[in-house]
């Protein structure tokens, strides 16, 4: 199904040759692909739905190379799309046919590990699993962990702000990036934070953290990292009912419990990922919740003791306690593998990404049960219930009928569900592409036109990644001045950088 882009530029596109030539001058070696063939592998990221050609793929080595494709894009008026890992959900790394895909996977080193002040220093191509397996021999680790964190990289985290199975507890990345290294589209290389613990000044790393690669092309990361507590351990919890379930996370939350991680996985999920991995998930519930809790023994013992007495006044039928570190891990690689394990049991799916009110998943749960029989087809659930971040996965035969169509409208719905009972469209895959034209469900054309205010201030050609996350794209100069409120004082017009 073709997606609503922008035009592509006949003018960039029939200099094809020269634009090639003159970025091999900048990055020479093999440093830039442009041949259709070579360039296959990059033509779609983690939403495998949507596929393009770029104009051509960049792999710079340097920031200096970052800051002079960047210098001579925006010369030359030829967009941009930052790329790393290309393991994103949600569209956002898709090229544009007359653009430069920017490729950061070379920019894979750990510069600096700094252990007095708990701070590492890598660059965007490092998986977020490596920053781990840096500090793990001193006993520290990352405290953010995607699903997909073996192979996803710090960049792209940065970029979609990324959370994982223990963000209830430690945060999303924003709450785990202490400064970053970044170059602007006209190339000027620009510092934000450090090892420091905050910043002075407008809170600019926060902004460029969930930004999506649309204010600038990150090229170094200073990330904060926590030692391991003493102990971890994690129970497997099983219900009746996803309801049921969805009540205990509540309940949990409510006695002021708040658990290094909390996971949910309905029947469908559970099935496919003990089928999968074989982590002793138990067959005969509806809905199983992994909760793990860290600190001290004493501390750990005492709270999984009240964790199950919560659980059983919920209705939970079992709950099975981890005895071994490996079991635990054991635990969660069941979890982890959700995504790929249900891929063997249907030939497409979508995962979509939303995020409610805890109090509301009984009743968003109920609601995807009435979408599933409105469209005819399977969903599969796992999300990080402790924070509310649905992921449920819609499984559907792109080569049968329409029922790629039917999946995408199913898609849609369960979003405007979860913005209906007071939630938001994305937790952590960002909007990219999948939810561009769901934005109008949340915003206004004021709140709109206020983030493209912010866009012009670091891109006022919108040549970086255009066509992501706005359903309208205004010029600059179309915005105008802004305004707080319609009818409030102006402020004067944003900065240029």
């Amino acid at each position: 199904m073709a997606i609503a882009m922008p035009k592509p530029d006949g003018a960039v596109l029939s200099r094809r040759a020269e634009i090639a030539d003159a970025l091999s001058r900048i990055v020479p070696g093999e440093g830039v692909v442009s041949a259709p063939n070579a360039m296959r592998v990059f033509e779609t990221d983690g939403l495998t739905a949507y596929r393009q050609l770029p104009l051509a793929v960049v792999l710079p080595q340097t920031v200096a190379e970052v800051a002079a494709v960047l210098r001579y894009c925006h010369e030359e008026n030829i967009p941009v799309v930052p790329r790393g890992s290309g393991t994103s959900l949600s569209g956002g790394a898709l090229p544009l046919e007359d653009g430069v895909l920017l490729v950061m996977s070379r920019f894979d080193r750990v510069l600096d590990v700094d252990f007095d002040n708990r701070c590492a220093v890598v660059q965007p191509g490092v998986t977020n699993l490596g920053i781990t397996r840096a500090v793990e021999h001193q006993g520290f680790y990352y405290a953010p962990d995607p699903s997909s964190q073996i192979a996803c990289s710090i960049g792209g985290n940065v970029a979609e702000n990324s959370g994982g199975v223990h963000c209830l507890k430690y945060g999303l990345t924003a709450n785990n990036v202490l400064g970053v290294e970044f170059v602007t589209m006209e190339g000027e290389v620009i510092r934000l934070g450090g090892k420091h613990l905050d910043a002075e000044g407008y809170d600019l790393l926060g902004l460029l953290t969930g930004s999506e690669g649309l204010l600038g092309v990150v090229t170094e990361v200073t990330v904060r990292i926590l030692q391991k507590p003493e102990v971890a351990r994690a129970v497997l919890i099983g219900f009746p009912t996803s309801e049921a379930a969805g009540a205990c996370v509540a309940a949990i939350i409510g006695e002021g419990i708040i658990p290094a991680g909390m996971e949910m996985m309905d029947r469908p999920a559970i099935h496919a990922a003990e089928d999968f991995v074989h982590a002793g998930y138990p067959r005969d519930v509806e809905a199983l919740l992994i909760v793990e809790l860290d600190g001290v023994q004493a501390e750990v013992d005492h709270l999984l003791a009240r964790i199950e007495e919560i659980a059983r006044a919920n209705g939970a039928t079992s709950a099975e306690v981890s005895r071994t570190e490996e079991e635990r891990v054991l635990f969660w690689a069941g979890r982890k593998a959700a995504f790929p394990a249900v891929g063997r049991i249907s030939p497409d799916y979508l995962c979509m990404d939303g995020t409610i009110p805890r109090k509301e998943l009984p009743r968003v749960l109920s609601g995807m049960r009435a979408l599933s029989e409105k469209y005819g087809l399977r969903v599969a659930n796992v999300f990080h219930a402790g924070d509310g971040n649905l992921h449920p996965l819609i499984l559907y035969d792109a080569s049968a009928g329409d029922e790629f169509e039917r999946a995408e409208a199913f898609g849609a719905d369960i979003l405007r569900l979860c913005v209906e009972v007071g939630g938001v469209l994305t937790g952590e895959h960002g909007v990219g592409i999948e939810k561009r034209d769901l934005m109008t469900e949340v915003f206004s054309e004021d709140d709109l036109r206020h983030q493209q205010r912010v866009k012009c201030a670091f891109d006022a050609k919108h040549l970086l990644n255009p066509g992501k996350v706005f359903p309208v794209l205004h010029r600059c100069a179309e915005l105008g001045r802004l305004h707080v409120h319609k009818g409030a004082l102006p402020f004067p017009d944003l900065p240029r950088f």
